[in-house]
């Protein structure tokens, strides 16, 4: 199994706040760590700042429970969009922007829900769990995301901080698993607190309450998390995908060499 991964841990003001959260992400257990830096057309933050390096919050890199071996420390931005043209800031030229790492969206309708799934060029599309969701999840936009390699974020930390949450985070993450049937799924924290966050294990049987089977809540914080990052990385440094598989040798090849048809002779 691929190392664990936390992709939502949110970029706090308080550099000392920051560094104790990273650090409870790394006695947990978790190889890789994504800070996540949300820009909120709602809340007036529209401006793309650049992101801390790994380097700016530590001397050195805390080590990973089990692991023998520092902490990844990865970028993250999140839009969060209500009208179409909140999304032009992914095609922005914009210095900042190409610091991060992974590029996520908050649709806050349906049809940005379908854009989001189909045209837009981010790794991440995350569902909302603090209300329930104003729109259906439709399966056409749900498959063409999973073809282009887009997963779904879902955070628990709403889930067990209040009842109410909990109810609107098990519900919609019932909604979503009704059409990707448990694929290309996320589990992050959105932990603001270290006493918040959770360890891989107890997040994998969290997924349980989301609808999700044992092999794939594990999936969802640990290889899943994995190929978000490579999808990140493509879309970054590539304009396309080379995928070459073996081509099966015909039967009659195998027994056409020399020995062969001198064995088929004699008999």
């Amino acid at each position: 199994m691929a190392g664990f991964v936390d992709l939502n841990l949110p970029h706090l003001p308080d550099k000392e706040a920051l560094q104790k959260l990273v650090e409870s992400a790394a006695h947990l257990g978790y190889s890789t760590v994504a800070i996540n830096y949300v820009v909120d057309y709602e809340e007036k933050k529209k401006e793309v700042v650049k992101p801390l390096s790994p380097s700016d919050l530590f001397a050195a890199l805390p080590v990973v429970q089990g692991k023998a071996k520092p902490i990844k420390i990865l970028s993250r931005l999140t839009l969060v969009v209500s009208d179409p043209s909140h999304c032009n800031i992914l095609r922005a030229t914009s210095t900042n922007i190409k610091f991060y790492d992974i590029f996520a969206i908050f649709p806050k309708n349906g049809k940005l829900f379908h854009v989001a799934c189909t045209t837009l060029d981010v790794d991440l599309v995350c569902i909302n769990v603090t209300e329930k969701l104003p729109f259906y999840i439709k399966r056409p936009s749900v498959n063409v995301a999973m073809d282009r390699g887009i997963y779904f974020e879902l955070a628990y930390v709403p889930a067990i901080k209040d009842s109410t949450m909990r109810r609107y985070t098990i519900s919609n993450a019932l909604s979503l698993m009704q059409i990707c049937r448990g694929k290309n799924i996320i589990l992050s924290s959105a932990a603001e607190k270290p006493l918040q966050l959770r360890g891989p294990y107890d997040v994998a049987n969290l997924g349980w309450l989301f609808g999700l089977s044992e092999s794939n809540a594990k999936a969802a914080v640990s290889t899943n998390g994995r190929a978000v990052l490579l999808h990140g990385e493509a879309r970054k440094t590539a304009c396309g995908v080379v995928y070459t598989m073996k081509k099966p040798r015909p039967p009659d090849e195998d027994d056409s060499t020399p020995a062969t048809k001198k064995a088929k002779m004699e008999l």
